[in-house]
């Protein structure tokens, strides 16, 4: 890591504009490989002057100075849908269709012990989709909702969550199931499905009472680029 171009008295760490805390604190719970990610990734934008010198580094992850977010995609998603036009808008309208998630040999590690579930969450950037609007008229409707009562890929943070089926692991490659995702979509991260953990009996869904059967049968198109 470069020097701070703004040292602050040793010990004491520094907010470098751009970029990130240096040096890093000791958190319980994070190792040094994870903190040293940490600060190449997660870039902290304002003024550093601004900023109490002897502020936690947590703590400043939590203040208004996080204005912007950088994430590293940490691999790339490659499925049959190479155009949005009749892709499925969920996994339950992707039955059957196979993709394969390569992880970038770097993060090739963290897939230890990911074959003993049958199910990943893959969690992606949508690249294709362009803006946003905080009003939407989604796949499954012809009113305008509100843009986070939908999936709609144009979002302030365009970020998308599918569950699909874990069929195998070869090395960096993960061959997945009941695919969703536009061919080349940026990987963000992957989870294990746990169905204790994710399952929820929900007492009310919204406008999607009436609708959200059809998410099986019903095709994207390009309202969303």
């Amino acid at each position: 890591m470069e020097p701070s171009p703004h040292p602050l008295p040793e010990g004491e760490g520094s907010v470098i504009p751009g970029g990130c805390m240096s040096p890093l604190p000791s958190e319980e719970g994070w190792g040094e490989g994870a903190k040293r990610e940490a600060c190449h990734d997660l870039k902290i934008f304002g003024n550093s002057e601004t900023v109490s010198s002897t502020a936690p580094f947590f703590e400043l992850m939590k203040g208004e100075i996080m204005e912007k977010i950088v994430y590293k995609p940490i691999g790339i998603i490659r499925t049959p849908f190479t155009k949005l036009e009749d892709m499925p808008i969920q996994p339950v309208g992707g039955q059957g269709i196979r993709g394969e998630v390569k992880v970038h040999p770097e993060f090739s590690g963290g897939l230890k012990d990911l074959d003993g579930f049958s199910h990943i969450v893959l969690l992606y950037h949508f690249h294709l989709s362009s803006g946003y609007s905080l009003e939407v008229k989604p796949f499954l409707d012809d009113t305008l909702r509100g843009v986070f009562a939908t999936r709609a890929p144009a979002r302030p943070n365009p970020i998308g969550l599918s569950v699909v089926r874990l069929v195998e692991v070869q090395g960096n490659v993960l061959v997945v199931e009941d695919v969703d995702i536009a061919d080349e979509t940026p990987l963000l991260d992957i989870k294990p499905f746990v169905p204790r953990f994710d399952n929820r009996d929900s007492e009310r869904i919204g406008w999607l009472a009436d609708k959200a059967k059809s998410a099986g049968t019903v095709k994207s198109d390009r309202r969303f680029v």
